[in-house]
């Protein structure tokens, strides 16, 4: 990418996204980007590589930004965080991929110099095919739902001290099922404090908070909600009032 375009920055978000996990590389795109300058994103989570996903190339409605990535849903939920896409190439066909392409390696033969491409000045229209943007794939996520006096969330992802994200938000909490902050909750079953801060609770305490994007997760003070709760992803939560 230097090489292509030498008057890039280059910034790299992360390289911690666990192998495969195309859903938590969508949901981390989603949340980094707002905090990064508008530019060229790249973003390769392509457990499919080599098999009949599409290269692309995508351009948001919002803070002229473009996505460049594996058209498997992991560009999906930050095009949508910037208002959906409105522009998008199919870069099967590129004439900027590095020849002859690994079957294995798209990152570094289609999606970089790509990237890089765009990032020294092409369009869209430039480095792909033109491809109509309600083709592009959509991420499914499951979403909360109230069952009698219970909210039933689902787990998303987890972090790497064992914290559980889930697909829920304060106002589904307060409107739901009436919580507040700092009352009493249960956790399938497991009693635990809707809290503002690991501090609020005593170490090896549950808690639900709202995290560093504003959405609510799980935690245990000093430990893991992840082992406490014995959780796997798209495992059902449900939270009631104690």
């Amino acid at each position: 990418m230097t090489r292509i375009a030498p008057d890039a920055r280059i910034i790299d978000l992360t390289h911690g996204i666990p192998s495969f996990d195309v859903r938590l590389g969508a949901i981390t795109l989603q949340r980094t980007l707002p905090y990064a300058t508008p530019g060229v994103h790249l973003a390769v989570v392509d457990p499919e590589v080599g098999g009949r996903r599409r290269p692309i190339a995508i351009r948001v409605a919002e803070d002229d930004r473009l996505l460049v990535g594996p058209d498997n849903g992991l560009l999906w939920l930050a095009a949508q965080r910037f208002g959906g896409i409105v522009q998008a190439a199919d870069l099967t066909g590129s004439p900027y991929r590095l020849e002859p392409v690994s079957a294995t390696f798209h990152g570094r033969d289609i999606f970089a110099p790509i990237a890089a491409r765009l990032a020294a000045g092409l369009d869209l229209d430039d480095v792909g095919a033109p491809l109509d943007p309600e083709m592009v794939q959509p991420l499914p996520m499951p979403m909360a739902e109230l069952e009698g006096d219970d909210l039933v969330a689902h787990v998303l992802a987890f972090d790497r001290f064992g914290n559980v994200l889930l697909d829920l938000e304060h106002e589904e909490l307060t409107a739901g099922v009436g919580l507040r902050l700092g009352e009493a909750v249960e956790i399938n079953g497991v009693p635990g404090v809707y809290a503002t801060t690991f501090a609020d609770v005593a170490p090896g305490a549950v808690l639900l908070y709202q995290d560093a994007n504003r959405a609510i997760a799980i935690a245990v003070n000093r430990a893991s909600a992840r082992e406490a709760l014995e959780l796997v992803p798209d495992a059902r939560v449900r939270i009631r009032r104690a």
